[in-house]
């Protein structure tokens, strides 16, 4: 007798266990950014974590208590319009986050590194941010915060997670002057977004990018076959014309993701090592398998 919840495609569970080791990644590398370069030298972050910097500084209060507690309310907001999968990964963000932080400062207690380079400091810590936020992002999760706001805005609208999450932070960074009454401080903080966003959009962009291949080969069934197969591509035939011989030919049309090109490639090596590609990038890919069509 046949179990049916044990009848779980391999590949999914594959691709979501993958996708949650990546989130710890994510945010763990975004836990050492802040906690160790930037709230120790007084350099405020954007978001959530810039909120909870800005009480710790004027009332001592852990990172991690208001950091959980804006994320509960943001998350309901979450919940309802960006669906239930995308919260659950988010609340595994979030909960891994505030954990991690809460044992990075016990180890971290009392250290201050580059204390004396604050921009250095800077640099390292938006680094680790971004590539943090953009790693989570990547694999269909968030960090919470202005992540979250992000997420909604860009589920609609074409534009750049990184540019939402600049606009959304710019006050947040500011008012910490009310705080530290250091302008260099602020600026500091308004250096670190800049830094942080460009990594974001650099991690996810690069997560995104899409690549073209024309096939020509005289084994384009076989070929067609596996690449429906793994990686999942839709494959098009082309009646095409050699000029110069006049034979007709059938040549394979496949758009994919850039780091499923090394599979193509080496399927296509398997079944015909003499076999004509072209790959090219491209611009942009929308419809199933890809992104969203997002327009006014």
């Amino acid at each position: 007798m046949k179990v049916p919840y044990l009848n779980i495609p391999k590949q999914p569970l594959q691709r979501e266990a993958k996708d949650y080791i990546m989130i710890v990644l994510g945010v763990m590398l975004y836990g050492i950014g802040w906690t160790v370069f930037l709230l120790p030298n007084d350099i405020t972050t954007g978001g959530v974590p810039g909120i909870a910097s800005i009480v710790y500084w004027a009332t001592g209060s852990p990172v991690q208590y208001t950091y959980f507690c804006i994320n509960f309310f943001l998350l309901l907001l979450a919940l309802r319009i960006l669906g239930f999968k995308f919260c659950i990964k988010t609340i595994f963000g979030v909960v891994t986050l505030t954990i991690f932080l809460s044992i990075i400062q016990k180890l971290t207690a009392g250290l201050t590194l580059l204390h004396d380079q604050p921009f250095m400091a800077c640099v390292i810590g938006a680094s680790f941010c971004g590539s943090g936020i953009g790693i989570t992002f990547s694999s269909n999760g968030s960090t919470g915060g202005t992540d979250i706001i992000a997420a909604i805005i860009n589920k609609y609208r074409d534009i750049t997670l990184g540019r939402v999450i600049l606009i959304c932070d710019l006050i947040i960074i500011s008012s910490s002057y009310l705080v530290l009454k250091d302008w260099e401080k602020v600026v500091y903080g308004f250096v670190t977004l800049y830094i942080c966003s460009f990594v974001l959009d650099q991690v996810v962009n690069s997560a995104r990018q899409s690549v073209q291949f024309f096939i020509i080969s005289d084994q384009y069934k076989e070929i067609a076959r596996r690449i429906n197969e793994y990686p999942h591509r839709g494959v098009t035939i082309i009646n095409a014309t050699g000029f110069y011989t006049g034979k007709e030919i059938k040549m394979i049309f496949v758009l994919a993701k850039k780091r499923e090109s090394s599979i193509i490639f080496r399927l296509i090596k398997d079944v015909d090592p003499k076999a004509f590609v072209s790959q090219s990038a491209v611009i942009g890919v929308y419809g199933e398998g890809f992104d969203h069509i997002k327009v006014r």
